[in-house]
């Protein structure tokens, strides 16, 4: 019992630059208060004291602005970060490492009891503010939920998923940014400078622009290159050189 609260107090130390000490995170955080509560109710409702368990977590709710259903499982290292107004379902699955912000609900849409109702977190999902995971479907190791999402659908491992439905940013490498590599590194709220699909496709569409530009100046010199061999005037609104800013375009969103 003792190992574990270690291990979950040393993970917010190490996700929360705001964490200044192991007893201020003990004293002071309510996600952490939230978790060893949900223990006690978990091992409850498991044991056959289900009213007991609903009552724990009735007070947890009342005590921490966290609501965890008893019946939910919470693997280790997991944090709720600030966590106010969280909401975890009865059959909600959250893997070792996750990270859970302010605002989050892991929601059923079935209303058949006995089935699985609520999402699955694999290993390291971030999960950030006011998102809304919605059914009983895994979300992949390592990914990550941007602010607000509506997730209706399931998450490959490693990938992004932002928007309303979310849309699904697959992964580079098979892997999220926050887990590749040896030397693991935590992005706050799950935030990369890749994760926005609609600066993706603009940055896309810059970049061809500018391909397109680039090739039409070509053409124009060979053309004029051809006329003067030939000792033909050039038409005189011809586009020898390239005026296209793709950099400062691509500056404007967010590349």
């Amino acid at each position: 019992m003792f190992s574990r609260l270690h291990a979950d107090i040393q993970c917010i130390l190490e996700r929360d630059p705001a964490a200044r000490s192991a007893w201020e995170v003990l004293t002071c955080y309510p996600g952490l208060h939230a978790l060893i509560l949900h223990r006690r109710a978990h091992w409850c409702w498991n044991h056959g004291f289900k009213w007991l368990g609903r009552f724990i977590s009735h007070i947890s709710r009342w005590l921490t602005g966290i609501e965890i259903h008893p019946g939910a499982k919470i693997g280790h290292r997991v944090f709720f970060d600030h966590a106010m107004g969280v909401v975890v379902g009865e059959t909600a699955e959250i893997g070792d490492g996750c990270t859970i912000y302010q605002g989050v609900t892991l929601g059923g849409t079935s209303l058949y009891k006995g089935t699985k109702r609520h999402p699955t977190l694999g290993k390291d999902v971030v999960v950030s503010a006011g998102a809304k995971v919605l059914g009983g479907f895994v979300v992949g190791d390592g990914a990550k939920i941007g602010s607000n999402a509506v997730v209706i659908k399931p998450v490959p491992a490693g990938a992004t998923a932002v928007g309303i439905p979310a849309r699904i940013i697959p992964s580079k490498a098979g892997e999220s940014a926050d887990v590749s590599g040896t030397d693991r590194k935590f992005n706050a709220y799950g935030i990369t400078q890749e994760d926005d699909p609609v600066s993706q496709a603009l940055r896309g569409l810059i970049d061809n622009a500018a391909g397109q530009e680039h090739q039409i100046a070509m053409l124009w010199k060979a053309v004029e290159q051809l006329c003067a061999q030939q000792q033909v005037q050039m038409p005189g609104d011809a586009a020898r050189s390239e005026t296209f800013e793709a950099d400062k375009l691509n500056e404007l969103v967010g590349k």
